[in-house]
């Protein structure tokens, strides 16, 4: 039988634990359920590559390492995972071991236990916290006799539902082929059985069987739609290279809001430009990348771009399908890293994202921390997030407070404004004053008999073009 333990079971024990040496039998010999995952939600969807509804599900994680603390963090997670796909969350479960087993994930005892668990609540599918191999899904599938599915293809199903644009969906769709491409396989048994012939090298009249030439079929046709999708995809960031080409031509400094899943960047967007973009309590409710106009307190342009949420473990043929979206951030100049202050670890939103930053190469970008939802978050979380990221501003985009600071910060850390000049404009060159003004950072205007007089911090371009125009100035 499953043991199972109680809400109020201690985790101090658990926390105690150093990270790496023995784990404790009883751990080890226990599925330890997590408390407060279940949900009540009637929305379902049709998931993965199986046209199977993905209704009532059991989640199951292998606690590896850290505290029990995180590991429920990571399973509740992944509870907020299903609902976003529209599933009901009965049961959640995690297995304490040294590394996951390579054949049944959990291992076969556990799998039989877990065997039970589905059958008492009436599940459907059981929802592993981790990307599976092959192998694994199948081997645990049998046990369990229902539908297995892992963390990556719950993440692929999600971005399958929120995908709007043509280029969004594109990627999605090549992410899914390329999870589903090596577990591809006969499904029921008729189809991957094989039958003889000296066609087949002398091994019965035949040759191979249908099953067998349909899952080779339907390599090639996966291959060919993969192809056909890249070829697309590159198409499509074509044009958005020449929009970002034509943004930089005209000095316009781009910032883009990148961050955790649901950690408010488009809430955050909406409050810098009233955008009007949509706002959804669910993971990933942003997938395509919205670029709007904003303007600094004193009055200078810049792009503002809302990206697709990260997530701990994202899949890696998400982030090779997304790379086009991601250079949003990659060709940024600056950073604004959301953090949701009212999650249980924010530290670990931080991190999760940051890995993300390394893999697509924006590492090395100016980042200025948002500590988003401090009227959701206790002052004792604002403060440690503040202490350890010093480089950081507490907003709340819901109240709006905060918001003003994060728009000076912003102005200050702007790229490309080099040079502070005082320079006198005759009323006939009124087209360098409007460029001043949009490219530049105005500090001071006067108008003057001969002229306007601008003190401003300028591109280093415009610095040529003004110098002739700063010895005037001198006179007045």
């Amino acid at each position: 039988m499953t043991q199972s333990f109680s809400e109020d079971h201690t985790t101090d024990r658990y926390e105690a634990e150093p990270l790496t040496g023995e784990l404790d039998l009883e751990d080890r010999r226990a599925l330890r359920r997590v408390a407060g995952l279940s949900t009540e939600l009637t929305d379902v969807t049709e998931v993965e590559y199986r046209a199977l509804r993905l209704e009532r599900v059991v989640l199951v994680g292998v606690w590896t390492e850290g505290t029990a603390e995180m590991a429920d963090n990571s399973l509740r997670e992944l509870a907020l995972l299903a609902e976003t796909a529209g599933s009901e969350v009965l049961e959640g479960l995690t297995q304490r071991r040294s590394r996951p087993d390579p054949a049944t994930y959990i291992g076969s005892g556990k799998a039989e236990e877990l065997r039970d668990v589905v059958i008492s609540t009436g599940a459907d599918t059981v929802i592993c916290d981790g990307e599976l191999a092959p192998g694994q899904l199948r081997h645990l599938e049998e046990i369990v006799k229902v539908k297995v599915i892992d963390r990556t293809a719950l993440i692929l199903d999600i971005f399958a539902q929120h995908a709007k644009s043509r280029e969004g969906k594109a990627q999605v769709e090549l992410a899914q082929l390329n999870y589903l491409l090596p577990r591809l396989r006969g499904w029921g048994g008729n189809l991957s059985r094989q039958v003889g012939g000296r066609a087949a090298g002398g091994v019965g009249i035949g040759g191979r069987g249908p099953g067998e030439t349909k899952i080779e079929l339907d390599r090639r046709r996966i291959r060919t739609r993969m192809a056909k999708l890249r070829r697309q995809i590159a198409e499509m960031s074509k044009a958005r290279t020449t929009s970002r080409g034509e943004r930089r031509r005209n000095e316009v400094p781009a910032v883009a809001i990148a961050g955790y899943t649901n950690a408010g960047k488009s809430s955050l967007l909406n409050r810098l430009t009233g955008a009007g973009v949509l706002v959804e309590n669910a993971l990933f409710a942003t997938l395509d990348p919205t670029v709007r106009r904003a303007e600094t307190p004193s009055g200078r342009a810049y792009t503002l771009a809302d990206t697709v949420g990260f997530v701990r473990h994202l899949p890696h043929q998400l982030v090779e399908a997304f790379r086009s979206t991601l250079e949003e951030v990659t060709d940024a100049g600056l950073v604004l890293h959301v953090v949701d202050a009212s999650d249980p670890d924010p530290e670990a939103q931080l991190a999760a994202v940051r890995e993300v930053f390394r893999e697509i190469g924006a590492d090395r970008l100016p980042e200025l921390v948002v500590i988003n939802k401090a009227d959701a978050a206790d002052d004792l979380t604002l403060a440690r997030l503040q202490r350890r990221e010093p480089n950081s501003v507490v907003v709340s985009a819901k109240t709006g407070a905060g918001i003003d600071g994060l728009r000076a910060a912003i102005e200050e850390r702007l790229p490309g404004l080099e040079r502070e000049m005082r320079v006198l404009l005759p009323y006939g060159r009124g087209d360098l004053v409007t460029r001043v003004h949009e490219r530049g950072e105005v500090l001071e205007q006067e108008h003057v008999a001969a002229g306007t007089v601008l003190r401003a911090r300028v591109p280093v371009d415009l610095v040529d073009e003004l110098e002739t125009f700063e010895d005037l100035a001198r006179t007045h």
